[in-house]
């Protein structure tokens, strides 16, 4: 089944994250990171942080409630059960720290077809309470068998 390119350039409505220092440590002992930046107040203002930041990847836990929509959106129509990871890539910006809220707006980038795959490429943009981007990333889903 050929892939639908008729919600290429669709918006979905913002997703807020209110980040959490409890949630910043789960997410890195589950990760395997023992940075002490990540768990100690004191230790990350003297490494230069507002407060205790977020690691990096930890994007993807607040802008997932934005990507989300667009992964289901039927208007999209990606086929789940031949659905692959193509691959994710993040541009940063300002640092995410504890006590931040984080809006991400997502919108389909691209949708196309090449050698029998469809590629469906979701751009996200997160802010934080003042406006700073914090990160841009764009992330792909490949489709066997279109």
């Amino acid at each position: 089944m050929p892939v639908n390119t008729q919600a290429k350039g669709k918006l979905y409505p913002p997703f807020e994250y209110e980040v959490g220092k409890e949630k910043i440590g789960e997410y890195a002992r589950a990760v395997g990171e023992d940075n002490p930046i990540y768990f100690d107040r004191e230790r990350a203002r003297a490494a230069g942080f507002r407060d205790i930041p977020a690691p990096p990847m930890f994007a993807v836990v607040y802008a997932m409630g934005s990507v989300g929509p667009g992964l289901f959106d039927p208007d999209v129509g990606i086929d789940f059960a031949m659905m692959v990871h193509g691959g994710q890539e993040f541009v940063w910006g300002e640092p995410v720290c504890a006590g931040d809220t984080i809006s991400t707006k997502t919108s389909v980038k691209d949708i196309f077809e090449k050698g029998g795959r469809g590629f469906y490429v979701f751009e996200s943009v997160s802010t934080n309470q003042h406006g700073q981007e914090v990160v841009r990333g764009t992330w792909t889903n490949v489709v066997r068998g279109v």
